[in-house]
């Protein structure tokens, strides 16, 4: 982990005004606002737990990593950003499949398409925070090959969302 700079933050600010205005926009077609938001929140909140989890249990394969303070602090605002990255996925789908409940109706062809979004996304991301320096691998993480990028990052972004997804449609059995 390296110092912070302002240009970490550049993509984070991007994706949250688009999650944001993807936001307002399904909110404005939806019968059951209430219903909405608490759907967007399940998200949002199992998101978080989920990628923080994720986060603080792979950190040690990352350069330098240490179970402390300042490093669980940089996981936590690692998991914000993850968060939001999550939110876009899902928004962008509720976009593409022209319905926000789009997760209730998860095939196997859906899981595949976000399985395979996810991981470019993650492959991506990997590739301009390590040439930025923002972050390095710890010789014991496990690199994919071609793109010597972090398999723990990308297996992160093609497994969790589907995982998030599926427990907040477990927990919000709800008719729309």
């Amino acid at each position: 982990m390296e110092a912070l700079s302002i240009e970490i933050f550049i993509v984070p600010s991007i994706v949250l005004i688009l999650v944001v205005l993807a936001y307002v926009y399904f909110q404005r077609q939806v019968t059951d606002v209430n219903e909405y938001k608490r759907y967007v929140i399940n998200i949002a909140l199992t998101a978080f737990m989920f990628n923080l989890l994720w986060e603080i249990a792979h950190g040690f394969l990352y350069e330098g990593f240490q179970y402390d303070m300042k490093h669980i602090a940089f996981c936590a605002l690692a998991t914000v950003a993850d968060v939001l990255m999550v939110l876009l996925l899902f928004f962008g789908f509720a976009i593409l499949y022209k319905d926000v409940y789009w997760i209730r109706e998860m095939n196997i062809q859906r899981l595949a398409l976000l399985v395979a979004v996810g991981t470019i996304g993650a492959i991506l991301g990997e590739l301009w925070h390590t040439a930025r320096g923002d972050w390095a691998y710890a010789p014991n993480m496990p690199l994919l090959p071609i793109v010597k990028v972090g398999l723990s990052p990308v297996v992160q972004f093609a497994l969790l969302p589907w995982l998030i997804f599926s427990a907040v449609v477990k927990k919000m059995k709800s008719p729309r």
